[in-house]
């Protein structure tokens, strides 16, 4: 997901994305380990995808702790 898209959506679904993208992570994690991962970009992608989501929750943190 790009960051504009992640922006764009309220804390509560930002918290479900992480909590799906960290259970994709798992299962890509568990599929290279048994070596049926066919795309093993997708795990870097999944990292990229959790921190952008990570950051934009702890800025919404600080923009509140702020007002």
């Amino acid at each position: 997901m790009k960051v504009n898209e992640l922006r764009d959506l309220s804390t509560a679904e930002l918290e479900e994305k992480l909590a799906e993208s960290k259970q994709e992570l798992f299962n890509l994690r568990f599929q290279n380990a048994i070596n049926q991962l066919e795309n093993p970009k997708r795990i870097g992608d999944v990292k990229k995808t959790i921190a952008r989501i990570l950051t934009i929750i702890h800025e919404r943190e600080l923009q509140g702790s702020a007002m």
